[in-house]
């Protein structure tokens, strides 16, 4: 994605962090994945090293990302809020974290159930569809990617906007949470069928998807 030459006109050090933060935030640069070398964003912004290596640091300590010697830069929250979420619950209890998850989805689900437009609906069946091919297929981590995807569709369905930045920000926390219910492999009684919960929704009832989402937390499924 070309991010265009920052201007010269402004103080090019709080420009580029912005520019690198709208890369974030955007989801251009999605959680886990390398920023492009300090080369490559000294080339397509058109500044000096320094200056890119001043804004990459920035961020770094702002807890957006994480600079890995001889491996490159990462992307590891999408805010500093989330930044600070993930180091502040990093060693929270899996249980707490797992019933928090609940409280929020099932909220969730409740509202979507009432809100929900025909873009969220094709949203949701595409997150199934995605969510499912990658367990029949047996890719593991494309499964907790999907999962995760497919319950970010639902708070988003909410239209409840404080629940949906509250949620991205403990992105990587929840994302933690459904990973580290898996082993290395995907087994058979780890599944959890979240077809109901898209029916609820699709026939606005908040009762009904209020309870298919907590259901899936209270029998420690996803």
């Amino acid at each position: 994605m070309n991010m265009g030459p920052v201007p010269r006109a402004e103080s090019l050090s709080g420009r580029v962090i912005t520019r690198l933060r709208q890369q974030i935030t955007s989801g251009a640069w999605p959680v886990g994945s390398r920023i492009p070398t300090e080369p490559e964003l000294v080339a397509e912004l058109g500044v000096a090293r320094n200056t890119v290596r001043e804004a990459v640091r920035a961020l770094a300590h702002n807890g957006l990302l994480d600079i890995r010697q001889g491996s490159g830069t990462y992307v590891v929250a999408t805010s500093e809020l989330a930044g600070v979420m993930q180091r502040r619950f990093a060693d929270a209890d899996p249980g707490h974290v797992r019933e928090l998850r609940g409280t929020l989805e099932a909220a969730a689900a409740g509202f979507a159930a009432r809100r929900r437009t025909d873009d969220d609906l094709e949203r949701l069946d595409a997150l199934y569809a995605q969510r499912e091919r990658a367990w029949s297929d047996a890719d593991r981590d494309g499964f907790v990617d999907a999962d995760a995807a497919f319950h970010r569709a639902v708070v988003a369905a909410s239209h409840n906007e404080v629940l949906i930045e509250l949620y991205a920000d403990l992105g990587q926390v929840i994302r933690e949470s459904l990973s580290g219910h898996f082993g290395t492999a995907l087994r058979p009684e780890e599944y959890m069928d979240h077809s109901g919960l898209v029916d609820a929704i699709r026939a606005a009832d908040p009762a009904s998807a209020t309870a298919e989402a907590a259901a899936h937390i209270s029998g420690r499924g996803l």
